[in-house]
C-alpha cells in the first residue's frame, strides 16, 4: 500500500516506539522516540558492526521497551 506522509504519521500510537539508525560501516549509532518525538535518552546509543554490537543494541532497545 502507498501511504501519503500524514497516513504514516497518524498511524504511530502511544504503543509506539521510533528509532533511527545511522549506519556505518563500523560504527552505528542508534536514538529512540516516543509517539510524541520525545527521546528516550540524552545521547545517542553507540553500537559495532558485529555480532556483539548488534546484541548490545538489542538489550539496549528491549531496556527501552519495557
Amino acid at each position: 500500500m502507498y501511504y501519503t506522509q500524514n497516513e504514516k504519521i497518524l498511524q504511530v500510537g502511544e504503543e509506539k516506539i521510533i528509532v533511527g539508525i545511522d549506519v556505518g560501516s563500523e560504527k552505528h549509532y542508534a536514538r529512540a522516540f516516543d509517539w510524541r518525538g520525545m527521546e528516550y535518552s540524552k545521547k545517542a546509543y553507540v553500537f559495532t558492526n558485529d555480532a556483539e554490537g548488534f546484541a548490545g543494541f538489542f538489550e539496549w532497545i528491549t531496556g527501552i521497551m519495557e
